[in-house]
């Protein structure tokens, strides 16, 4: 048997089954999905997310991501809500119920709770006339034609649908709060891509030496300051200004180039225009810039005076790349 060649058509099967589920799910949007986010936005307190089964696993990952995005949200498991945890409701939370079937005993009992606290209901079920569906203020119809799963049991397309709703509702409410990266970055300030959205120039060359030498300085008092700041390279200043640059690429053309090298001073070797970045300026464009301009160091200023250097390695050190 060619274990490879099924196992690849297995896994395509599967991807192109979700995929299409998916992909109908823009067809059963309506004012429904409209009308919930409408509410969402409008409501004093949070979003409770519940389930049951794979329907809770997913509740979870909608609630994180109604979270990272500025939407207050938590999640309640339907069988421990009717078992004490219904208390989490407060009475200006809105209430997302999902289940593929809409008429899991837990849900049946949980739903008519949480009608007579008054809260508003969402259900994210494939089912509309199901229990679920006829209760919930809101049906966003997570119908699947079928599983990804050969015996149409496991639930698979059912469960990626009902993840896609959420985020498409969680996406709606940051383009209605005008959720920028600045408010990301105060949800995701740990890890690279908090640090991506929060960390500056300053903050890495403050943790480096600072290599510097003047026009007339020889150009073995350069080496030695590149060398001994192991930063690959030295800015050359005059009152605090830069006016060149010399890196480790510059020391070996001048060696190639030059048979005595006891005159020369860092004025006859230097780069006359490098790439200066402010000391304020976010860490992933001092990435982009060199990026784009295929250099590994950047000259570091703030009020126009140089402080330092960043090289590419601070930008690999702290996760940027």
């Amino acid at each position: 048997m060619n274990y490879a060649k099924n196992i690849l058509k297995t896994a395509k099967s599967t991807i192109l089954i979700e995929s299409d589920a998916i992909r109908n799910l823009v067809n059963l949007l309506d004012s429904d999905f409209e009308n919930a986010v409408k509410t969402i936005l409008n409501i004093d307190g949070r979003v409770i997310v519940t389930g049951i089964g794979k329907s809770a696993n997913i509740a979870k990952k909608i609630v994180a991501t109604l979270n990272s995005t500025g939407t207050p949200a938590i999640f309640m498991h339907a069988a421990d809500a009717i078992h004490g945890d219904l208390g989490n409701i407060q009475k200006d939370d809105f209430v997302i119920c999902i289940s593929k079937s809409g008429n899991t005993p837990e849900i049946k009992v949980l739903v008519p709770l949480i009608r007579n606290y008054g809260n508003k209901i969402a259900a994210i079920t494939g089912n509309k006339d199901s229990f679920l569906g006829k209760n919930a203020d809101f049906v966003l119809n997570s119908y699947v034609e079928k599983e990804a799963c050969p015996n149409n049991l496991a639930p698979t397309s059912s469960t990626t649908a009902q993840l896609v709703i959420g985020d498409a509702l969680a996406i709606c409410l940051l383009d209605l709060n005008d959720f920028s990266s600045k408010d990301f970055a105060k949800y995701h300030p740990g890890g690279a891509l908090g640090k991506k959205l929060y960390l500056r120039v300053n903050e890495l060359a403050e943790s480096n030496e600072v290599p510097s030498v003047q026009m007339n300085t020889s150009v073995k008092e350069v080496i030695i300051e590149i060398s001994k700041k192991r930063l690959g390279t030295t800015a050359v200043v005059d009152n605090g200004q830069i006016i060149g640059i010399i890196t480790d690429g510059d020391i070996r053309r001048m060696l190639e180039n030059n048979n005595d090298i006891q005159k020369l001073t860092a004025k006859d070797i230097m780069g006359k225009n490098p790439i200066i970045i402010d000391a304020e300026t976010m860490a992933i464009k001092a990435l982009d810039i060199m990026k784009k301009k295929d250099i590994t160091q950047i000259l570091v200023t703030k009020n126009d005076k140089y402080i330092g250097v960043v090289h590419f390695h601070d930008l690999i050190k702290e996760g940027i790349i």
